[in-house]
């Protein structure tokens, strides 16, 4: 392969030897990706390999180069007898170190990552291959686990719920690649108080078959929590030592040190969060995704990717299988499953209903009828009672979609929202106008934007001065249920520390979605708050989304056990729920999305910026004959009156599926070009938003 030419500061480095630079006795030519995130100079550039660098620069280690009159860090991805540039090349200022981390296959997967979101290979390889830690480096090589036996309790057993279960692990370990899209039932595994749900041992029976045909297996999850749970369940099915788990908060040496073995071929399953989707795992069998609709697996980096598309392009280059699962279903794997590209894996549905909790609607008619007040209540009689009589028996769940104490106030007389005042914080500064909070019982509100106290705070609309609850968040519910149950205790999960665990005694846990922990034994009752704030957000996911975060919450319940939706039990969503049904749900939403030419029924790309620069970029890119531009439209609209400098807007360019390649090479080669000539303001360019559609 010939490097396309480059600038002749880079190319040429005048002045850059001092003197004569002896070439390498072979493969003279070094091909550089550099770490510069400049769309026009995403391509490899060609150096000299000096004499003195032969043995050391190898594909893959890190390199130091001239570019541009600077030094940049940049990996090298192979050597060459020649180069098409005609003039003198610059020669390779240092080897960082000859360790290859760069492997072939994880460049070339950066490679088609970058092609497929219009962004960058150095953007890409900045989320693949962690920063160096020289001394984790020098260590001494662990040396890889003894071939002993597998333990004997294999985790298999938990496969045979589903009717096509057993066939997907036959087929891992006979070799070959499987794909499929697997809806979990709820349950846990193992022993009190050491179970781990079920969904984490299945996961691990799969790495298990996968090893047995002599392949590795990668598994991306949301979070830590999660990433606990797999690891706890890879040890026991698998022994200790033969997988690394990689979190962020295993600081840069230990998980420098742990991505290292993986490298080195020491163990070959791997299970973290959405970066671990890049671990250099050798002769990869199978890749795991687990609750794919999470969007902690989108990475709010350029190039944006999520971890579901990139896991279905590796395994697809690799020849590897993938497992998509969840106990919800998104609408991008049902597409997967109706194109045939992957087989799903569900349970009988008297499988299904021997498993699952009961779940009780407070919206039902004969429950109204009963209870008039249960429409308007946020905490009907109904929920009152699942709680009381879930005590009895250990600990119960209640999950409020809102963090915080009260994070949305209004005017008690008028119910207009309650908001910063109008006041310039400085003669000629921006005015705020955010929402007013309370971060306490006895606190005094507060701006959620600029942090202002607005303890003299009047409505601008009627004047009055006192103001109510607009929405309530899970530390004022846990006060709340902490004065209605004197007796228990009240523990609290969310932004402000996750509990990993509880045990089996009695307690009231208030968690938001996502922060739920696991009990031993299940909860013996649950409630979910606060439906509308989660059915009523103006999102294409809302729905969706909802099902998920339900869905999660209610698997951690006992099999029968009571839980209840304070929401009219007519919503699909409700019904979803009460059914236990997610794969009818997401084939509707998919149905529903296909008709009104939605994601994932085409590919969409969202342009974020000043006003300006959107519209240059969407008169200058070349998009295919079927691209529909929808906007711009300003964003942030309580922000623009913070001054015009901050006012941005976004368009959305809808493609067909087969256009999404060309439109992504579109959207890249617009952008390189305003970057070659130094356009000021910068586009923010995001192919398949999974949020703000």
């Amino acid at each position: 392969m010939i490097a396309a030419p480059a600038p002749p500061a880079a190319r040429q480095g005048s002045g850059a030897a001092k003197g004569a630079v002896v070439p390498a006795p072979a493969s003279p030519v070094a091909r550089v990706v550099v770490d510069n995130p400049l769309p026009h100079l995403d391509r490899e550039f060609d150096y000299l390999v000096p004499a003195a660098l032969h043995d050391s620069a190898v594909p893959g280690c890190r390199v130091r180069v001239r570019f541009a009159g600077k030094l940049l860090d940049g990996f090298l991805l192979e050597r060459a007898e020649d180069t098409e540039h005609t003039g003198r090349l610059t020669p390779l200022e240092r080897v960082i170190s000859p360790e290859p981390v760069l492997t072939a296959e994880i460049a070339a997967l950066a490679r088609a990552v970058a092609d497929r979101y219009a962004g960058t290979r150095a953007d890409v390889l900045r989320l693949a291959v962690p920063p160096r830690h020289a001394r984790v480096e020098a260590e001494a090589p662990q040396e890889p686990p003894e071939e002993t036996g597998l333990p004997a309790g294999s985790g298999a057993g938990v496969w045979d719920a589903y009717p096509a279960g057993p066939s997907f692990l036959a087929a891992l370990a006979g070799g070959r690649s499987p794909r499929a899209v697997w809806s979990a039932l709820p349950g846990e595994w193992g022993g009190r108080p050491h179970a781990v749900p079920e969904w984490a041992v299945a996961v691990a029976a799969a790495a298990r078959a996968a090893l047995t045909g002599g392949r590795g297996t990668l598994v991306a999850v949301p979070d830590g929590k999660d990433v606990a749970l797999a690891d706890e369940a890879l040890t026991a099915v698998l022994g200790p030592g033969r997988h690394v788990a990689l979190t962020a908060d295993l600081g840069p040496a230990e998980r420098y040190r742990r991505w290292l073995r993986v490298l080195r071929g020491q163990v070959r399953i791997v299970v973290g969060t959405r970066a671990a989707v890049f671990a250099p795992v050798r002769d990869l069998g199978l890749a795991v995704v687990w609750d794919d609709g999470d969007d902690l697996l989108a990475e709010p980096l350029a190039p944006y990717c999520h971890a579901r598309e990139v896991l279905a392009i590796r395994a697809h280059r690799a020849g590897a299988g993938l497992l998509i699962g969840g106990y919800a279903r998104t609408a991008e794997a049902t597409r997967l499953v109706g194109e045939r590209w992957a087989r799903p894996i569900v349970a009988a549905r008297t499988t299904v209903r021997a498993r699952a909790p009961r779940v009780r609607a407070a919206g039902e008619d004969a429950e109204l009828a009963r209870d008039e007040a249960a429409r308007a209540a946020r905490l009907p009689t109904l929920a009152w009672r699942a709680l009381r009589q879930g005590l009895e028996h250990g600990p119960v769940l209640v999950q409020v979609p809102r963090r915080g104490y009260l994070p949305v106030l209004a005017c008690q007389n008028c119910r207009a929202a309650a908001r910063c005042p109008q006041v310039p914080a400085a003669p000629g500064g921006p005015r705020c106008g955010g929402p007013l909070a309370l971060r306490g019982g006895h606190a005094v509100p507060y701006c959620r934007w600029c942090g202002r106290i607005a303890g003299q705070w009047r409505c601008p609309s009627c004047g009055a001065s006192r103001m109510r609850a607009a929405v309530v968040g899970a530390r004022r519910t846990a006060e709340e249920l902490g004065r209605a149950f004197p007796q228990v205790t009240v523990r609290t999960s969310g932004r402000d520390g996750v509990l990993a665990r509880v045990g089996e005694g009695r307690a009231l846990v208030v968690a938001t979605p996502g922060a739920e922990p696991h009990a031993a034994g299940g909860y013996a009752a649950g409630v979910l708050l606060d439906a509308w704030a989660l059915l009523g957000r103006p999102d294409l996911r809302a729905a969706e989304e909802t099902v998920r975060r339900w869905m999660n919450a209610a698997a951690l319940l006992r099999p029968g056990a009571e839980l209840v939706v304070p929401a009219d039990a007519g919503l699909a969503a409700v019904q979803a729920l009460v059914r236990w049904d997610p794969v009818t749900h997401a084939e509707r939403e998919l149905s529903e999305r296909i008709e009104l030419a939605f994601p994932p029924a085409v590919r969409l790309a969202a342009l974020t910026g000043v006003p300006k620069a959107v519209r240059e970029l969407l008169g200058e890119a070349r998009l295919p004959a079927a691209a529909q531009v929808l906007g711009p439209v300003p964003v942030d609209a309580p922000r623009r009156a913070a001054g015009e400098e901050t006012a941005r807007e976004r368009a959305l360019i809808r493609v067909p599926r087969g256009d999404g390649t060309a439109l992504a090479a579109a959207l890249k080669a617009v952008a390189g070009a305003r970057s070659a000539r130094k356009a000021p303001d910068v586009v923010r360019v995001c192919v398949d938003p999974v949020e703000g559609i």
